[in-house]
């Protein structure tokens, strides 16, 4: 296949990318690499997977996907916006794509308290753009990033699928939602096969500077306090990132198709009588904040200097996935354990940090 990976330079989107090249998919990279963090973070991995596309990097960290290539798939890169529309609508137009995997957003839900605007312009405008381009080009998937954010208020746990979504804390998990909306309205009007993933809590090699893993060890290793907000009691469903991307691949070669049990007088809120469909995408291993520290100092091999906080605006205090839907899909679920993941992520921050 030919694949459009929005946010390719991002922490998930990277690792997309690599997994797609190995099983020889042509890629073609798009992020608009912006300095929301560090750059030359997303420019280091756009730099390794240009080297595994031409070889440089030799083996694949994912060697089930290349068993069965008969060679590496091609990359191209292209810095762009997703809200820019002229762009968008000319990359759509001469890529011809077969499938589209949109990782881009305005991501963060604290950075939403002082930034409301990003948020609209990447997550609303940026996915109108990318949906008009599914539309007028004949794609025969999009499969889209959503959260667990969306969740909100919600305290139904494990969080389901069928359960509604209606009640975001923050406005990052209201762009989300929309999203789904969005995109359930164009599978209706346009017959677009459309895949929303709720992903919780990816962390892993390669991963974003303002999230936990990486603020706590980049502290500890310089012996200084970490913040640990709701007093370490939040709950959260940790998904090792190389999961998330089994499973982005995975959704992506089943696309949506109509529920022909779906009842307008008992509507569903994961299926539709169009090709729209919402999956989970988490561990289904909920584990207390406090433990992930534990297991981080046990990687690191020194403890941290914890100074207690009180939960923060936005966030919601526990998140644990039900990932039924996801494996009658596709018949994968996600199984990594915090103490196989972070010390990856320990291997991994130690050599690209020296």
């Amino acid at each position: 296949m030919k694949v459009l990976v929005t946010g390719a330079a991002g922490f998930i989107g990277s690792h997309v990318c690599h997994y797609l090249l190995a099983r020889g998919d042509n890629v073609v990279g798009l992020d608009n690499m912006n300095n929301y963090y560090d750059v030359s973070l997303k420019e280091a991995r756009l730099s390794e997977i240009k080297k595994f596309a031409t070889g440089e990097l030799g083996v694949t960290k994912y060697p089930e996907a290349s068993k069965h290539a008969e060679k590496t798939g091609e990359f191209t890169f292209t810095k762009t916006d997703v809200s820019d529309r002229p762009a968008m609508e000319a990359l759509f137009a001469k890529q011809k794509f077969d499938g589209v995997v949109h990782l881009a957003a305005q991501a963060g839900v604290r950075h939403s308290l002082d930034a409301p605007f990003d948020y609209i312009d990447s997550n609303i405008t940026g996915f109108l753009a990318i949906l008009e381009g599914c539309r007028h080009n004949g794609i025969k998937h999009l499969v889209y990033a959503s959260s667990s954010s969306v969740y909100g208020a919600n305290t139904n746990m494990p969080f389901d699928v069928q359960n509604p979504a209606d009640h975001p804390v923050a406005l990052y998990g209201a762009t989300k939602r929309a999203n789904e909306l969005m995109a359930h309205s164009y599978s209706s009007l346009f017959d677009i096969p459309t895949t929303g993933l709720r992903f919780f809590t990816v962390y892993g090699p390669w991963g974003r500077p303002d999230m936990a893993l990486f603020l706590f060890t980049k502290a500890i290793l310089a012996g200084e306090p970490i913040n640990v907000f709701n007093n370490g009691h939040h709950i959260r469903d940790f998904t090792f990132v190389d999961d998330i991307v089994r499973g982005v691949v995975a959704v992506l070669d089943a696309p949506a198709t109509s529920n022909t049990e779906w009842r307008s007088n008992e509507p569903g809120s994961a299926t539709s009588k169009v090709p729209w469909r919402i999956h989970n995408i988490g561990n289904g291993q909920p584990v207390e904040l406090l433990r992930y520290i534990e297991v981080l100092e046990d990687c690191l091999g020194k403890k941290a200097i914890k100074h207690m906080k009180p939960i923060q605006p936005g966030d919601v205090p526990d998140t644990s996935a039900s990932v039924d839907t996801l494996y009658m899909a596709t018949g994968y679920k996600p199984d990594t354990t915090v103490e196989t993941g972070i010390k990856k992520f320990v291997e991994w921050y130690l050599e690209y940090y020296a």
